[in-house]
């Protein structure tokens, strides 16, 4: 199965695709493919250099986004022949900047990025892309540089306030451009852009059926493990419950083995949550995971630990119940936001390693040894796959939490640092992950003084240097006479953090907030006063597989009761709200 598959074709074997979608590196350009099958409609990627020759049999060509500029050295480019032969070609956000580059148009930087909602001016055209769709309706950005003019035989006919060429369109020539993106679910109507592409444009028939994905897991699953068996890593989440559901079924039980390693680096009750899962055994290794991070500040460093350490805990347990490696391979519950994040396609910015990416894990790949069987899907495609399975609700609907645990909501700091005011508010130099034009930012925090989201979404694109902002709810003492101390992961800041989750957690269930949003992230940041070092940072979002979210506004009166319970925790000078959307913010901060 490509990279990306959601299924096979309805007959049940391969087919020529009807839509190619040239990677230029973009986070969602996996994503791209996968709605296009949601359509109905097979498509697979291909590398954008590919010649145009070998993609002359489809009815539709897509270019997808990327973390370059076009007038990089080495940026991706296409084949200009794909435009000559009336062939339809939708270029999407760098793919829109490339094209118009490429066919004699302008691209210039924008004066100032657009980082996640924007407003979009559709005008009215009888254009088969755009039909039904003019007006002003809410889109999503992820880019700095800007077409400034339009190649010859182009119109511009879209539009944002800091976007003049947010959309562009050859109907004559089937060659259509998009600044935005209208893959994720946070575009308005973004599916039917694609629709109106696929069908309108370039007369797809539909020939994908989903469902039948399971069927095919399974088979690759055989092809992949052989006459070998699977040991596997069950973290108690949606992710590698459903992985090792689907070898469970395509190998039988007695070759499939769970454990849950308690890592120290977990949430109060998970333990006892796995315990409860049948054919799961249980590896306590605190010590050896929190001596392994002893000191350590660096996020990246962090994650690669941890994924060094489960190697090793797998090594350890493979020797102490006898288990010959040429006879057992790694199950992971890898998915493909993991993969793309890693940096896993040719052109793709790194964002973040994930701790099944590491040095290690990528040994054990080359040589044969892991399987994965959910990782060309997304995170609702994951939990209809476990529907499938008949997996419990209980666990299905459980929020994502990270595999390091803990450890990535934990911050950490080299040296103490002041907070110092900035014209919008102020800084503070707690560095956090983003995601800013398919590529990485790793930036100081910005705090304004109000819960406003609108004015939060505004300044995290157009003040340069951060990637997040936050606003205080509840601080004991003002902001300004706060600081960012030197600290490591500890215990002690482990058991604060566990202790404002749990809370965080209860109440949210309780009150049914929890089914509002999709996933909830406590973290702790070293932020605070020499008698209470720390400080917690609520970030409910809401999203649909992880590429993209929206930062989700609490009741005022649940919120309230959050901080209070929250406050009561040692340690603790204050409780901030973070506004931001991804992009610009990634949805964990490390």
């Amino acid at each position: 199965m490509n990279a990306g598959s959601t299924g096979i074709p309805a007959c049940g074997l391969p087919v020529p695709p009807q839509i190619v979608i040239l990677d230029a590196g973009g986070q969602y350009c996996h994503l791209e493919a996968r709605r296009v099958r949601d359509l109905g409609v097979y498509a697979e990627v291909r590398p954008s250099e590919i010649p145009a020759s070998e993609i002359a049999f489809a009815k539709g060509i897509v270019i997808s986004g990327g973390p370059s500029s076009v007038y990089d050295p080495g940026s991706p480019t296409v084949d200009p022949e794909i435009f000559a032969h009336g062939q339809p070609v939708l270029g999407i956000c760098y793919g829109q900047q490339l094209m118009a580059h490429l066919l004699g148009g302008q691209v210039i930087p924008g004066e100032k990025g657009e980082y996640g909602l924007a407003m979009l001016e559709l005008d009215d055209a009888a254009d088969p892309l755009f039909a039904g769709l003019a007006g002003r309706r809410q889109i999503w950005m992820s880019h700095r540089d800007v077409v400034g003019a339009v190649p010859a035989g182009f119109s511009a006919v879209g539009r944002t306030e800091t976007c003049a060429i947010a959309a562009i369109a050859a109907p004559e020539r089937k060659l259509y451009g998009v600044q935005f993106h209208p893959e994720v679910v946070h575009t308005a109507r973004g599916m039917d852009y694609l629709s109106n592409f696929v069908f309108r444009v370039c007369g797809c028939q539909k020939d994908w059926d989903p469902r039948h994905r399971v069927p095919l897991i399974e088979r690759e699953i055989r092809e992949c493990v052989g006459d070998r068996n699977v040991f596997f890593f069950v973290s108690g989440g949606v992710d590698s419950t459903v992985a090792f559901a689907l070898c469970t079924r395509a190998l039988g039980a007695d070759r499939v083995r769970g454990v849950y390693v308690d890592t120290g680096l977990m949430r109060a009750g998970e333990t006892e949550f796995a315990g409860r899962m049948p054919g799961i055994a249980i590896e306590r290794a605190e010590a050896q995971f929190l001596g392994a991070l002893a000191g350590v500040t660096d996020p990246e460093r962090k994650r690669h630990i941890i994924g060094e350490e489960f190697v090793r805990v797998q090594e350890r347990i493979i020797e102490s119940r006898h288990l010959l490696d040429e006879n057992w391979i790694l199950g992971q519950g890898t998915i493909y936001p993991d993969t793309i994040e890693s940096g896993g396609t040719a052109k793709a910015a790194v964002i973040k390693t994930h701790h099944n990416r590491v040095a290690g894990i990528q040994k054990l790949m080359e040589s044969g040894r892991i399987v994965e069987p959910v990782k060309s899907f997304y995170k609702d495609e994951v939990r209809e796959i476990g529907r499938e399975l008949g997996l419990s609700a209980e666990l299905l609907e459980r929020h994502p939490f990270p595999g390091p645990g803990l450890a990535i909501r934990c911050l950490c700091s080299d040296r103490d640092a002041a907070v110092r005011s900035a014209p919008e508010g102020c800084i503070v130099p707690v560095n956090s992950v983003g995601v800013q034009g398919d590529s990485r930012t790793y930036a100081p925090v910005l705090a304004i003084d109000a819960l406003d989201h609108d004015r939060a979404t505004c300044l995290a694109n157009s003040v340069r240097g951060v990637n997040r902002v936050i606003a205080p709810v509840e601080p004991r003492i003002p902001l300004a006479e706060m600081q960012v101390w030197a600290c490591s992961l500890t215990a002690e800041r482990l058991a604060r953090l566990r202790s404002a989750d749990a809370i965080v957690r209860r109440m949210c269930h309780e009150s049914g907030y929890d089914r509002q949003v999709w996933q909830f992230p406590v973290i702790l940041i070293p932020l605070g006063t020499a008698a209470a070092p720390d400080s917690i940072v609520l970030r409910p979002v809401d999203s649909v597989d992880g590429m993209t979210a929206q930062s989700v506004p609490m009741p005022g009166e649940l919120l309230q009761a959050l901080c209070s319970e929250i406050l009561q925790v040692d340690g603790i000078a204050g409780v901030f709200y973070d506004l931001t959307n991804k992009p610009p913010g990634t949805i964990e901060w490390e």
